[in-house]
């Protein structure tokens, strides 16, 4: 595609990151909030193969020619996550103690929150899909670390926040461009 000067212009490739995360992460915490049992996972697994692992990994690469550093790094980061995640419940899980899982998830809510505070002179709606992230992932860790289940479930009930933020964004980017103005809104980042 390209715009009046000739120039090529990319397509934005954050609606189909954040439905493909957003999706995933909304799976994963029903089961996390207790809304499902484990039984569920294998549904978790083929999603978080498919769309949360490869379509992220796909936006985050159409994110490169556009000089987006964030979205590419956000994007293929988050679907390598849904690649380990899904590995690890296939091949490890009965092979890795609780406390190193713990770390696990407790390194990816580092990694959440430092890509939090790139957000913030940004969209406000992206700012608080990293924010819910970056406690749903601690929150995760310290259920690990001190077997609380209640812990677990309280990073389920964030999770299922962080992923209706997400689907919202994702929506807003599609339908706000469809439509040529903003019909729902995300919030104006901050002035430099």
């Amino acid at each position: 595609m390209s715009n009046e000067q000739g120039i090529a212009r990319f397509s934005n490739p954050a609606p189909l990151g954040l439905a493909g995360f957003a999706l995933t992460t909304w799976l994963l915490s029903m089961i996390n909030a207790g809304w499902f049992t484990g039984d569920a996972m294998n549904m978790v697994l083929a999603v978080a193969m498919a769309y949360g692992g490869t379509a992220q990994m796909i936006a985050g690469v159409m994110e490169l020619p556009r000089g987006n550093t964030f979205g590419a790094t956000a994007f293929v980061s988050y679907g390598a996550f849904w690649w380990s995640f899904a590995l690890f419940v296939l091949f490890l899980h009965d092979k890795v103690p609780a406390a190193f899982v713990g770390w696990y998830l407790f390194m990816w809510g580092v990694f959440t929150f430092y890509m939090w505070i790139g957000t913030l002179r940004g969209v406000r709606a992206v700012q608080l899909i990293f924010l819910a992230l970056w406690i749903t992932f601690f929150l995760l860790a310290a259920g690990e670390w001190t077997g609380m289940g209640r812990l677990h479930v309280a990073g389920g009930y964030v999770g299922l926040i962080t992923a209706l933020l997400a689907f919202y964004v994702s929506a807003a980017e599609i339908i706000n461009e469809a439509h040529k103005r903003e019909v729902l809104p995300v919030g104006t980042p901050r002035a430099a």
